[in-house]
């Protein structure tokens, strides 16, 4: 096989080259608009022309992420860069003349410099995109699309090379009924957008399962399966593959997701320090344990994440694999223990979990390895159970919010999450995020939060 090019990482570094665009783009407007402006109007209303640069910048830097000129595509095709860049700017031209023409503000806004401002600025943003395309896209991110390829007994795919990982199934292990080789998968695979598995007809079924469970774009090269739900069909060297499963987010959602996560768990580890503070002391002058109590569980892609918890039992009765549910007269529990998992206070440090950018504010909940519900363990009920983790788990979740938490005593109460889960992968958007924020304010205090 040819040697393999890692693409851990490469999402962030598409991302920081993304920001570094916006930044230049956002400088080269202001500038466009400041030689207009100079030109027709004395270097001495400098206010006024900023006022047109601060209204233009806004509106240009919203239109330009939402129309995709910062994308995947926007980096290997040219044409669409420009034209979406392009559109960006001149959209932003018409909102703010519109605006000017509405409130009657025709003294405060200058049309000709609008216009003119616009222009110049287009013309600096297509030559920025062609300077990219030409010379730095190619020397500073050479490997934009992040593809593996996962040979497990299939044929040989004939590429090019270009930033492949190439992975043999059997030196991975891959079960679906095994935790710790889906981990092992998952921290493989994190940061691909695509994943091609090569495999003989009767594991097509399995591996079409595990790929939509980790929330990539997965293909599988092979004939023709009908039991395998294919989404598209994509020409891969010297064959065809089945495309199976797709990210359930594009690179501006998992943006606009991402950004609301750092900016409220920023906010909200300043405000709630003095409840941190408090919490922390009750937990020590109770027993002197340890504050925190860490929690190996699934994350996104099936990788194991340590998440973190005010510690609210005991330390001779912790239970780091969860395979006890608390109960509502659990003796695990300690006296504080009790008053901050009635009250959700418990789960606060998951907030250094969604900084560290292993969970999301909003989500489905993490589970722990041994969590059951009956006598069964959580995937053992549900096939589609792993399906869950295509996403960040989250702080709280459209779960949560109609009151699915707390002990899973019969099977189906697993199952109501789930769906649950699967339901807000399905339907994601940046207000329905807020709104389930919202609405956790009504369920911080619950009857089954034992």
């Amino acid at each position: 096989m040819p040697s393999a090019i890692p693409v851990r990482g490469l999402e962030q570094r598409r991302l920081l080259f993304h920001l570094t665009n916006l930044a230049t783009d956002l400088v080269g407007c202001a500038a466009s608009f400041f030689v207009v402006g100079w030109i027709y109007f004395d270097q001495a209303r400098v206010e006024f022309i900023l006022n047109h640069v601060l209204i233009f910048l806004t509106l240009f830097s919203v239109l330009a992420i939402y129309s995709a000129a910062y994308s995947i595509k926007a980096l290997t095709d040219l044409g669409y860069s420009v034209r979406s860049i392009s559109l960006a700017a001149v959209s932003s031209s018409a909102i703010l003349i519109f605006i000017t023409f509405y409130t009657k503000a025709s003294a405060d806004i200058s049309r000709l410099l609008v216009t003119a401002g616009t222009l110049v600025a287009i013309a600096y943003l297509i030559g920025a995109r062609y300077v990219s395309h030409r010379w730095i896209i190619p020397r500073y991110l050479p490997e934009i699309d992040g593809v593996v390829i996962i040979y497990d007994g299939g044929p040989e795919i004939q590429s090019d090379g270009t930033a492949l990982l190439e992975l043999d199934a059997e030196d991975l292990g891959v079960s679906p009924y095994d935790p710790m080789s889906l981990d092992r998968l998952g921290s493989s695979i994190y940061g691909a957008d695509r994943v091609i598995v090569s495999c003989p007809v009767e594991k097509r079924s399995e591996w079409a399962s595990i790929l939509r469970a980790s929330g990539v774009e997965g293909e599988i090269v092979s004939g023709s399966l009908s039991e395998l739900r294919p989404i598209g069909l994509r020409h891969v060297g010297n064959l065809v593959s089945l495309v199976v499963s797709s990210r359930p987010l594009g690179f501006r959602a998992r943006f606009t997701k991402r950004a609301m996560d750092v900016g409220f768990a920023s906010v909200g580890l300043v405000l709630l320090s003095p409840v941190f503070l408090i919490v922390a002391l009750a937990i020590k002058l109770e027993d002197g344990g340890p504050i925190f109590f860490k929690q190996r569980r699934m994350g996104r892609t099936n990788r194991f994440i340590d998440v973190l918890k005010f510690r609210s039992m005991s330390v001779e009765k912790l239970d780091s694999d969860g395979n006890r549910s608390a109960s509502k007269d659990d003796d695990r529990i300690t006296r504080v223990g009790r008053f901050i998992r009635r009250t959700s206070i418990d789960e606060l440090p998951q907030l250094i979990n969604v900084l560290r950018g292993d969970m999301s504010l909003v989500g489905p909940r993490p589970h722990a390895l041994g969590s059951t519900a009956g006598k069964r363990l959580f995937w053992e009920i549900e096939s589609e159970y792993w399906h869950r983790h295509s996403l960040r788990p989250g702080l709280t979740g459209l779960a949560q919010i109609r009151g699915l938490r707390g002990a899973t005593d019969e099977e189906h109460q697993l199952s109501s999450r789930l769906n649950a889960d699967l339901e807000y992968i399905a339907n994601w958007s940046a207000l329905g995020d807020l709104w389930i924020i919202l609405m956790t304010a009504k369920v911080l205090v619950h009857d089954r939060a034992f």
